[in-house]
This record gives C-alpha cells, structure tokens and sequence, in this order.
C-alpha cells in the first residue's frame, strides 16, 4: 500500500464527521433568463445579481453539509439507519424549513449520506492503487481497500447501519446507487484493462468482472458488518487468492508456452 494511505472506513472520518463533504447539488435557485442574463451582463445590476446568487449557494451548501454530517453522527450514535428528522436537525442546529429546501424526505437524506460514504470509499481506493504500475498487484489493492472496510472496528461500527439497509436505499434510489457503485469499481476496472493489454489477465473482461468482484466484495463487507464480527486475516487471503486466480487465469499457460519457445520449442 503506497505510503501516506491509512486504512480507511466507507465513511471517511474526521472526529466522527465525514470528510470531504464536497459536490453536494442543491435545489437549483433559478435560472436567469437568457435575456436577463444578456442585458445584465458586465452591469451593476448584473453583479449585483451575481453576488446574490453566490451568497444563495455558499448558505444552501453550508446546510446541506450540516444535515449530512449531523445525520451521519446521529446514526453512528444511535446505530440506527432510520434517525428521527427532528434528532438530525437537533443535532445540526437547523430549522424544518431548512431540511425541505434541499431534501424531500429523510430517506433522500440517507442516500446523500451513503453515496458521500461510497465516494470517499472510491477516492480511498484510488490512493491505494496509486502508483501500483503492475496491475495484478493494483486488483490486490483493491481487494484489500474493500477487505479494510470490515477490519477496523470504528469504521465497522460506523458502517453497519448502512450495510443493512443499503438493499432498501438502492431500491428507491437505483441510480444514485448504481452511479456510486461504478465509482468504486472505476480504478479496479481500469487495472483490469490493464491486465489484459499486457496478457497478465489474458482473459478479463474489465467491465463485466470489475462489477461481478464489486459485489463479491461489497457482500463479503456487508456480511460482516451484519454479523458484527471482525474477519481474520486468512479470511482476507483467502478471498483474494481466490478472487486474483480467477482475473489470471490463462496467464500461466501462456507463460509456459513462452517458457518452452525460449528453450527452444515445444515437445523439446
């Protein structure tokens, strides 16, 4: 693992706040009308309206953050994925009409929360593998990154809330989950494709097998989180063996049958 990567928790903490709470979308604020927009252009007015709508988006974003953070904490708390909407906003130090500007219900609120979480889980993933030139070690990586997620304790415990009810959230959010899900699996795809470029996966297929190993993982995870017990480490082996003798094989056939041309042939 490249130095300088810690291993991290699908929710990436920082005194049990997630990090890197960037990129949230709020409700758009309107947009200017084309002609508007052109007779304001490089006036006061204009500015004015500039300076307004930017004041509009810093408050609407610092919001968003507070509610996401404040439901993270709400739920690692309580380790329970269903948090009363007037808990969260206790927490948060905001009003109702604050949580219905930007969310529709509690449960578009958790899957903010979860997809931050899968997010700073892909961003930590990346790191990993940085650097990591041979792409079968890169697709080891990977499995380890994912392994993590159930090993540390702290991490486990934040986690498992949203390791139940992930099924449940993808139901009524599939492509909120679905968009998160390939987000992870994106570096593993490209070490895949890698791998089979240079024949030391000559029969991957990146996109199919990325997702495939995606959810052998991700399942691997979650039961563990549901169980609430802590793998060991020929666990982890033993999973990664068998996930990289599947992205290799062919791999030692080819290598043998480079081996006998070098010596001078085959049946030599």
């Amino acid at each position: 693992m490249p130095a300088g990567v810690s291993e991290n928790t699908i929710l990436d903490m920082e005194n049990n706040v997630p990090k890197g709470l960037t990129g949230f979308r709020a409700q758009p604020l309107g947009p200017v009308s084309e002609a508007g927009a052109e007779s304001g252009a490089g006036s006061a007015v204009g500015s004015a309206v500039d300076r307004s709508l930017a004041r509009r988006r810093a408050a609407a974003q610092d919001e968003v953050e507070r509610l996401v953070a404040a439901a993270f904490r709400v739920i690692e708390r309580t380790g329970h994925l269903e948090p009363k909407v007037s808990d969260i906003l206790r927490e948060a130090g905001l009003s109702n009409q604050a949580f219905y500007r930007h969310f529709r219900g509690k449960h578009e609120l958790l899957v903010t929360v979860l997809d931050e979480g899968i997010r700073g889980l892909a961003r930590y993933l990346e790191q990993r593998m940085a650097g990591v030139e041979d792409p079968v070690e890169a697709a080891r990586e990977w499995i380890r990154g994912m392994a993590a997620q159930a090993l540390d304790p702290s991490g486990a415990r934040a986690s498992r809330p949203f390791a139940l009810a992930r099924g449940r959230l993808a139901e009524s959010f599939p492509t909120e989950i679905a968009e998160s899900e390939r987000l992870v699996a994106a570096p593993l795809r490209e070490a895949l494709a890698r791998g089979r470029v240079n024949r030391h996966m000559p029969e991957v297929d990146p996109e199919t097998e990325s997702e495939a190993l995606y959810h052998l993982m991700m399942g691997w995870v979650e039961a563990r989180l549901v169980e609430g017990r802590r793998p060991t480490g020929p666990e982890v082996e033993a999973i990664e063996s068998l996930a990289l003798a599947g992205l290799t094989r062919g791999a030692a056939d080819r290598m043998d049958g480079a081996s006998l041309v070098h010596d001078g042939g085959e049946g030599r």
